[in-house]
């Protein structure tokens, strides 16, 4: 864990360091991915089952192997104890009622010279959603993918998902009978995103894919772009706590092992404006870790990636949060709303000292899935909008070809296109 103090003399140099620090992809996992992406690609379903008997020791031969049954999900929504299944209903409500606001308006209109212009809102046909299945299961990730795609009125949603010795989280299959989820893959990793962007004789292709995974996934979708529709590429997970001495240091050191304890590659940041309080949350960090089930994954994200940043006034950490763009940060402050309203890069942000971000990852409704690694800079959490296109149409009569044509072939002789203009100057004479 490093300590940085914004009155240091290499504050800007260790800070800049901090914020060009990348904990994503490296060359080695590029080329793996590359290789498994070919290979399905070229051999399909043999190449899949390769795979998954070489990383998830799941032998993939008959086909329950293959695919998990709409009623293996109906039993394991069944079989929850009420108070969980009540859970993930409550999720499942207040995501769809978010993300249906979302949806964007069509329009149509006809301008002062007479042509009529619009554009529709259509969804894709079909969507892929990951759901990681490695170092947990997660049924609230599932709800984020699939809640929105249906939304948006996508109408074949297809999941993969690793089934480590053939073994899948029955949360993950309650979630997604919730979601209504057409088709479920024990499939997982670099080889299911192949699988899903090419389709196989098993798997048919879709146009998008959604959804957090390891290195080896966000790689491959990296990779795929282009030849489907991706949300983003992902990297590790991340918080940034801005608190002031008024908190309870143990609140604080939850909400920034509640990252830690995601990936060993996750990254915790503190800013405050009092040392004092930093070194209380550090202790309690220390203290609430060792307790932790997940605790060599939160101890070894916080040793080798956490951050404390002590500065004069805490209007000094907006900039700071501008610069790191994370993808969580929290607002721990009197008056959050003074901090917010400078506040221009973030994936989501969680307004006064009773807003933890775990919140957030369950049950407030919006999306979860949100840009890391700087990539707030100019991306948004996943929506409805991910699983939409929007065609633009346009309709002139011919009072209104002959208001605008004339300058349609003028720019068109301009740019040497002849074929260009004379398609509009046919219609003109």
């Amino acid at each position: 864990m490093r300590r940085l103090a914004i009155t240091d003399a290499g504050f800007e140099a260790a800070f800049a360091r901090l914020v060009d620090g990348r904990r994503e992809s490296d060359v080695e996992v590029r080329q793996d991915v590359a290789t498994i992406v070919e290979a399905v690609r070229r051999r399909g379903d043999a190449a899949l089952a390769e795979y998954t008997l070489r990383f998830d020791k799941h032998r993939l031969s008959g086909e329950s192997d293959w695919r998990i049954a709409a009623d293996d999900c109906r039993a394991a929504y069944e079989a929850l104890e009420p108070a969980l299944r009540d859970a993930l209903d409550l999720a499942a409500a207040r995501i769809e009622a978010y993300h249906r606001d979302q949806l964007p308006a069509d329009r149509d209109f006809t301008d002062e010279a007479g042509v009529r212009l619009g554009a529709k809102w259509l969804p894709v046909d079909a969507a892929g959603l990951y759901v990681p299945g490695g170092r947990a299961a997660y049924p609230s990730s599932l709800l984020m993918n699939a809640i929105p795609a249906r939304v948006a009125g996508v109408e074949r949603l297809v999941v993969v998902t690793p089934s480590r010795g053939g073994e899948t989280n029955p949360l993950v299959l309650a979630a997604a009978h919730i979601a209504q989820v057409d088709e479920i893959w024990r499939v997982g990793g670099a080889q299911a995103i192949a699988a899903l962007a090419y389709g196989t004789d098993r798997i048919a292709r879709v146009d998008a894919i959604t959804g957090p995974g390891n290195a080896w996934v966000a790689e491959a979708k990296r990779q795929l772009y282009g030849v489907v529709g991706i949300d983003m590429v992902a990297g590790p997970s991340e918080i940034l706590v801005i608190a002031d001495a008024d908190n309870d240091p143990d609140w604080i050191a939850a909400d920034l092992l509640s990252q830690a304890e995601h990936d060993p590659t996750s990254q915790s940041i503190l800013i405050t404006d009092d040392a004092a309080f930093a070194s209380q949350v550090e202790d309690r960090i220390d203290t609430q870790s060792a307790m932790l089930s997940t605790r060599a994954t939160a101890q070894t994200s916080w040793r080798d990636n956490g951050v404390t940043i002590v500065v004069e006034r805490l209007e000094q950490a907006v900039p700071l949060a501008n610069r790191l763009a994370a993808e969580h940060v929290e607002l721990a402050v009197a008056d959050p709303e003074a901090l917010f309203a400078g506040l221009r890069h973030a994936g989501s942000v969680f307004l006064g000292r009773h807003t933890p971000e775990a919140v957030g990852d369950y049950v407030a409704g919006p999306n979860h899935v949100l840009p890391t690694g700087r990539r707030a800079r100019f991306a948004s959490g996943l929506s409805v909008l991910d699983f939409m296109k929007r065609t633009s149409f346009i309709a002139l009569d011919p009072a209104s070809l002959a208001a605008i044509g004339p300058a349609a072939v003028a720019l068109a002789e301009a740019e040497g296109l002849p074929a260009h203009a004379n398609s509009v100057s046919m219609r003109l004479r």
